[in-house]
C-alpha cells in the first residue's frame, strides 16, 4: 500500500488495447464489491489498478 492506495495490478500503456485491460479488470473488481479504479502512472508509463484508502480511511 502506498500513499492510502493499494495497487491490484499494473498494465503497460504502451499496448495496442490502451487501458482497456485495466479498464476490464477494475470493472471485474468493482463487480466483486472493490472501489477499485484506474490510474496512471506516468513516471513508470503504466496503468494501475487501485483501491484507495484499504485501510478504510481516504
Amino acid at each position: 500500500m502506498v500513499n492510502g492506495r493499494m495497487v491490484l495490478e499494473r498494465f503497460p500503456a504502451g499496448g495496442p488495447r490502451g487501458s482497456w485491460p485495466a479498464e476490464e479488470f477494475a470493472q471485474a473488481r468493482r463487480s466483486e464489491g472493490l472501489p477499485a479504479e484506474v490510474v496512471m502512472d506516468l513516471a513508470t508509463d503504466t496503468f494501475l489498478v487501485i483501491v484507495r484508502g484499504g485501510n478504510g480511511t481516504e
